[in-house]
């Protein structure tokens, strides 16, 4: 198996799609490598372009907003996304972007070794759970397969355009935490 660092260096040097053609940064993911947790989006979006972090922008405080009130460090989780690099005008990623970077996901999610991944939205939940999944139908819902719980849960963009999602996500999120709670 490679390590993380050889890992880094292969998605930095991706040329494998167009994305990034019109990339800033990679933006790979960050966190501790020991995560119990892993929160898997769908792609960078500008603020995340610029700076080579994930979940940094509005959607990004959010989330550390939710994260913190229900007491789970960020510092404590590893956070990613499907593609890589930035889709051109926030867009979803196509089929070709993700399944380019999909193994990048895998591996990471190989070295990492999480007890359970977060789906933040419907594009993350499709690349991982199925493509047919619906997030409606799904959301909210431990998932147990090849040794992960998986948890499909609104993207935190979605809280903002959609605020009355949020007493919703903030019972997925109790519900993270009392699963957080019985790894420890």
């Amino acid at each position: 198996m490679i390590t993380y660092k050889e890992l880094l260096d292969i998605i930095n040097n991706c040329a494998g799609c167009p994305l990034h053609e019109n990339r800033i940064n990679v933006v790979p993911g960050e966190g501790t490598l020991d995560a119990k947790i892993m929160f898997v989006g769908e792609g960078p979006g500008r603020d995340e372009d610029l700076s080579g972090r994930p979940f940094v922008g509005a959607a990004g405080q959010l989330l550390d907003k939710i994260l913190n009130a229900v007491d789970i460090p960020r510092e404590s989780i590893y956070i990613t996304n499907i593609v890589k690099c930035r889709p051109k005008n926030n867009r979803n990623p196509n089929d070709n972007e993700a399944e380019m970077c999909i193994n990048f996901l895998r591996r990471q999610v190989a070295i990492i070794h999480p007890k359970m991944i977060v789906c933040l939205g419907a594009v993350a939940s499709r690349y991982i759970i199925g493509k047919d999944v619906k997030l409606s139908r799904i959301r909210g819902e431990f998932i147990e397969r090849k040794g992960y719980s998986i948890f499909p849960t609104y993207h935190p963009a979605a809280l903002l355009h959609n605020p009355g999602l949020k007493q919703v996500a903030w019972e997925d999120f109790k519900k993270i935490k009392k699963r957080q709670i019985e790894y420890e």
